[in-house]
């Protein structure tokens, strides 16, 4: 091995031992088994103009159709699923990275969405959902003036004696 390599595994090798000896002070007693870290998969969430729209993309290698979940309520998308373990049989692990069990994201959106034109694909690991953008109201509107009437004849609705504007 190149004595640069060399460095580098070392410094590698320094790095796990690093993690390990935090992972035992601020996650595990010696009593306790060690807990991975739930399985959270990276969600880019990005805009579009034409039309509007909300694009979430997750990267999910490994994991099946059959196995995700996808739900939109209000502005959230909630994404869930499960990552199977790969097949162990007749293998002895040395080292395991690669997280796997069920996962839960929540992505909050800035906008409301047309929940019946959704969209979504999932290809080669990677899911890529569109969410048409509701229109925004506007603001304000207007409000009619009548010119030349009281209140009393503009509202329709009947009175009450010793309401607003009748004396007594």
């Amino acid at each position: 091995m190149a004595p640069d390599r060399e460095l580098f595994a070392n410094f590698e090798r320094m790095r796990r031992e690093i993690d390990e000896l935090f992972g035992d002070v601020f996650g595990r007693t010696h009593l306790a088994p060690h807990r991975r870290a739930a399985l959270h998969p990276p969600v880019d969430v990005s805009y579009a103009d034409d039309p509007p729209r909300a694009i979430v993309t997750a990267a999910l290698p490994g994991i099946a159709l059959e196995e995700l979940d996808l739900r939109i309520a209000g502005r959230e998308l909630h994404l869930a699923g499960h990552r199977r373990p790969a097949e162990s049989e007749g293998r002895v692990y040395e080292q395991i990275e690669i997280e796997h069990g069920p996962f839960r994201r929540v992505v909050s959106l800035a906008a409301d969405v047309v929940v019946d034109e959704i969209r979504a694909v999932f290809d080669n690991g990677m899911l890529m959902v569109e969410l048409p953008l509701a229109r925004a109201e506007p603001a304000g509107r207007p409000v009619p003036i009548p010119v030349g009437r009281s209140l009393e004849r503009a509202s329709a609705r009947p009175r009450r004696a010793g309401g607003l504007g009748e004396r007594s």
